[in-house]
């Protein structure tokens, strides 16, 4: 009889498919999860105010600058469009905020109308940022 000492040979490998998986899935969950502020580079010379208190950085913001011109998302938006486009906004955040950013300039019938136009949208509440508020 012979016997033969052959070490049974087997592949020390480590499937990492499944650690793959669950990075993409966190990666994911964090991507979703996040908020992104979104603060638009127009120089606005904010009012001030004595009762201001830091809003919220879920609120939809719509600017208004020095010429009067109206953005959305950093998007230039005709006065006719906001109440649309403000809407479909609405209806998928959870935030039911908008705050209103305007230049201290700005006429006070230009700032009624637009607060007027997001009100008509569906928004809970809607202010008027000043300096502390804007951030």
């Amino acid at each position: 009889m012979q016997y033969h000492d052959d070490p049974i040979e087997t592949d020390a490998t480590i499937d990492i498919g499944p650690m793959i998986d669950i990075v993409f899935i966190l990666l994911i969950f964090f991507m979703v999860t996040t908020t992104f502020v979104k603060d638009m580079k127009l120089e606005l010379e904010r009012p001030k105010a004595s009762s201001a208190m830091a809003a919220s950085s879920k609120a939809i913001r719509l600017y208004i600058d020095q010429h009067g011109d109206t953005y959305l998302d950093g998007e230039p938006v005709r006065m006719w469009l906001i109440q649309s486009k403000l809407r479909d906004l609405l209806s998928t955040s959870t935030s039911k905020v908008v705050l209103v950013v305007t230049d201290e300039g700005v006429p006070a019938g230009k700032l009624v109308e637009v607060v007027d136009q997001a009100r008509l949208s569906g928004a809970e509440s809607v202010g008027v940022a000043t300096r502390k508020e804007a951030g």
